[in-house]
């Protein structure tokens, strides 16, 4: 045992014992879902199976703010987040917290909460629309194929975790986020399909139809306008004849020498 004491001991920089070999070979690695790994293969470490998320979120804000109190200032933070599935659905949440990760969790549980769903038109908004909400005024217009999301940050970052990919935005009042925020989400809520507009016909292209049946009309009348003008010059054939019924009246003359003979 004396001498097993008087052994050298081995201490690493932050003053921990090393692991002997002994005890190195016998011990076990694991990943994350607990499978057992081998020391050769421990940078390929296979990650837990986890499944697709149904929300994706994202933190647009972070503020520290203060409340003075009776025995001086209490410094908490506020978060901003947005919560989307990129498609028609969409919440936002705002909450205040101790430290950073616990006002984010609180926010992003709040904007699960309060998730709209709103109308869509292929891959942008129904119409235009134009929201106030306190000092905010935020204005959404639907944009063609291929124009993409044209915005400010928030308005952006809100959008960005919707299906819609073709937008014209413009902020007119405050630049405050949290009221854009809210702005934006009533401008959502405010979408009405096609389909429920006052002077919806039922038809989705009545103008391309009209279109296309005056083009057939046009091309059937040419051909016999065509026609009309090549017979016109047959007619004008009997009027060559005029100068032949003229010759019997040159022998006139010579009835006049016939009369002058008698006398």
């Amino acid at each position: 045992m004396a001498e097993e004491n008087k052994a050298p001991r081995v201490i690493n920089k932050s003053g921990t014992l090393k692991m002997d070999d002994k005890v190195a070979a016998t011990k076990q690695t694991r990943d994350i879902s607990g499978k057992k790994m081998d020391r050769r293969n421990r940078r390929d470490r296979v990650k837990a199976e986890t499944g697709p998320k149904e929300f994706d979120e994202i933190t647009i804000a972070i503020d520290r703010v203060s409340r003075t109190v009776a025995g001086g200032r209490r410094m908490r933070f506020k978060a901003l987040v947005a919560v989307g599935n990129h498609k028609n659905k969409v919440g936002i949440g705002v909450a205040k917290g101790n430290d950073v990760t616990t006002a984010v969790n609180k926010a992003t549980t709040k904007a699960k909460k309060s998730m709209v769903t709103f109308e869509m038109n292929g891959e942008t908004i129904c119409h235009e629309t134009r929201t106030k909400v306190t000092g905010a005024d935020v204005l959404l217009k639907p944009a063609a194929p291929g124009t993409g999301i044209i915005a400010g940050g928030t308005v952006r970052s809100i959008m960005g975790l919707t299906g819609v990919k073709n937008l014209i935005s413009k902020s007119l009042g405050s630049t405050n986020k949290v009221n854009i925020a809210y702005a934006v989400m009533e401008g959502l809520k405010a979408q009405v399909p096609r389909s429920k507009w006052v002077a919806y016909d039922g038809k989705p292209e009545p103008k391309k139809v009209e279109k296309k049946e005056e083009t057939k009309k046009v091309e059937t009348k040419a051909p016999a306008r065509k026609v009309a003008a090549k017979e016109a010059p047959a007619k004008k054939a009997p009027a060559k004849k005029a100068p032949a019924k003229k010759a019997p009246a040159k022998k006139a003359p010579a009835k006049k020498a016939a009369k002058k003979e008698d006398k």
